[in-house]
């Protein structure tokens, strides 16, 4: 039994750089698509961005207060919902990060 596990082990670091070469070619396309889409997507607002979603939070505003939130279809109504849950997770995420576990703070 002994043997056996001695020959895996030897095995098993004999294929250890040809492994890491396999992931690392297997990786290194897929994390190169990650960064381009982090880049673009996680930039903070640009100056001139910021104008224009304050005015697209005061149009759904106004929307809000005509009643022409009852006119949505079924689909803008579920996607809307998808987004402020994943909000509303995001901020439930960074409190639990924040006090470092599931319940209660370390005061």
């Amino acid at each position: 039994m002994a043997q056996a596990a001695q020959r895996l082990a030897k095995a098993a670091v004999a294929k250890a750089p040809q492994l890491l070469s396999a992931a690392a070619a297997y990786s290194r396309p897929r994390l190169a698509t990650f960064w381009h889409y982090a880049r673009v997507e996680l930039a903070p607002p640009t100056p001139v961005e910021v104008p224009k979603a304050v005015e697209s939070a005061r149009a759904l505003l106004r929307a809000f207060r005509a009643g022409r939130l009852a006119q949505l279809s079924v689909r803008e109504a579920l996607r809307n919902g998808l987004v402020a849950t994943e909000v509303l997770m995001w901020f439930y995420i960074g409190e639990i990060l924040g006090k470092r576990g599931l319940v209660g703070y370390n005061v």
